[in-house]
């Protein structure tokens, strides 16, 4: 049998588009949250979420938290320690030594510093133990930024006794800043735990590192941005974030 040119070429429309249809939905679900800024997993270890950011650049933004109008910032969330509640901004008010925009500042001294992380304003980054202060040298040099804190897991062990014996008893959100098969990301509890619970979670989350963060109401207020743009708050604002000092912030 003969066909027209014209009914040949509407076949052929046809057939092509049947073959490159999407045989389901995830692969279009799967692809947006590829091209997300921060992608978010709270399926891999009962009881925690985890945000991937998705970034260019990192700084520890200091005094003022940054704005959710920025739309270059995908991710915020308090670091270090704030020494005293102030209502003046002070580096000196920041438990431990830390850079921010390249520039390294005298911070309070704090006990419980155990270790830190720094981003070398490149591609790399790093998660030490101990003294860190030629570290902070460092990373001022380049232009990156760093904070001290106390650290949970470094270079896969879990570091005993656990830093927060002293409130052993006390429920509450915890978070940690990670790093999960060569990627930072943010952990939290979904739900208050104790500390050596959400430590517990950590150890089968098994990042190679993961830093404390600091939290409690006021400090545990932080946002993410998701692919259409939108701010998502991870804890509200309460009256004590007036007094927060720090952020470290991930940009697009």
């Amino acid at each position: 049998m003969k066909y027209p040119l014209f009914s040949l070429a509407v076949m052929a429309a046809l057939l092509l588009c049947c073959c490159t249809r999407p045989s389901n939905t995830m692969d279009k679900d799967n692809a947006t949250s590829l091209e997300a800024p921060v992608m978010v997993d709270d399926s891999t270890v009962d009881g925690l979420t985890v945000y991937y950011p998705d970034f260019s650049r990192i700084d520890l933004v200091c005094g003022t938290m940054p704005s959710k109008q920025d739309t270059s910032v995908i991710f915020c969330a308090e670091a270090a320690f704030t020494h005293e509640l102030l209502d003046e901004f002070s580096h000196s008010n920041i438990d431990g030594d830390h850079v921010s925009g390249g520039k390294r500042y005298k911070g309070a001294a704090c006990e419980d510093n155990s270790g830190a992380f720094a981003w070398f304003g490149d591609t790399t980054w790093e998660f030490v133990g101990g003294e860190y202060g030629e570290l902070l040298d460092s990373v001022a040099q380049a232009g990156g930024m760093a904070f001290g804190q106390a650290l949970i897991i470094h270079d896969n062990e879990s570091l005993r006794p656990l830093w927060r014996d002293k409130y052993e008893d006390k429920v509450t959100h915890y978070r940690a800043l990670c790093e999960k098969d060569r990627r930072l990301c943010i952990v939290d509890s979904r739900d208050p735990v104790r500390y050596a619970e959400f430590v517990a979670m950590l150890e089968r989350f098994a990042p190679r590192y993961a830093l404390y963060m600091d939290m409690g109401s006021g400090w545990n207020h932080s946002w993410w941005r998701d692919g259409a743009g939108r701010v998502h708050e991870i804890h509200p604002v309460a009256d004590k974030s007036r007094y927060c000092t720090n952020w470290i912030t991930f940009y697009k």
